[in-house]
């Protein structure tokens, strides 16, 4: 606490009102308010004389008038997070900004739209008891069983590609599931071929049981 309230030819009651004056009066610093707080808890006598100026004082508040406190919130958020004001938009800009949003609009329906398979070719018996289809999309060839069963036990049908002039080429086994392979689509006048073979495909990598179902390729992209 500083020195600044103590009079040196004053007795130590007489400081000690006076300092109880001050600290009523509000005019002390934030360390000697809070040294007489302390001191107001553990000495009665102090606290008293602090009270006693309280009481000699409180006739000022009532002669006070009350003046309500300024409202400096607003000016206090208009400082610290200014808004800008929105821009006047003419009827031109307004339509120009929804014809861009129409447009941004339908170019992500587009973007998100999954491409649609085409067909390149069924393969399918006379009475289209087995049949199985085969679609192009993106980079991927799929072969779908449609009607029918799969291959007896022990055996299945195997897909094969065959091009103008050359030999088979395995595609891979049509099982329960679908058969997705990467391949592009093959041009016309290719010919697809299924044939049955034992179980796990054929051992010489060329059709070695019947082939019951062929088709042409019937889409050139």
């Amino acid at each position: 606490m500083t020195d600044t309230t103590l009079e040196p030819d004053a007795s130590p009651e007489d400081n000690d009102d006076a300092l109880a004056g001050e600290y009523v009066l509000g005019v002390l610093d934030m360390a000697d308010r809070s040294a007489v707080e302390a001191r107001m808890k553990a000495d009665t006598v102090f606290a008293a004389r602090v009270a006693a100026w309280e009481q000699r004082l409180s006739p000022l508040d009532d002669e006070t008038p009350e003046v309500a406190a300024p409202d400096v919130l607003a000016k206090i958020e208009a400082r610290l997070f200014p808004v800008a004001e929105k821009p006047q938009r003419s009827l031109f800009g307004w339509l120009s900004g929804m014809a861009f949003a129409v447009a941004v609009a339908v170019a992500a329906v587009v973007v998100l739209a999954p491409p649609t398979p085409e067909v390149v070719a069924v393969l399918a018996t006379k009475d289209a008891g087995l049949s199985y289809q085969l679609t192009h999309v993106g980079d991927r060839l799929t072969a779908t069983r449609v009607a029918g069963q799969p291959a007896p036990a022990g055996q299945v049908h195997q897909l094969w590609i065959i091009a103008p002039g050359q030999s088979p080429v395995s595609l891979g086994l049509l099982e329960d599931e679908a058969l997705v392979i990467d391949y592009p689509v093959p041009p016309a006048g290719w010919l697809f071929a299924v044939s049955v073979e034992p179980a796990g495909g054929s051992p010489s990598g060329l059709p070695t049981g019947p082939v019951i179902l062929t088709a042409p390729v019937t889409s050139d992209t």
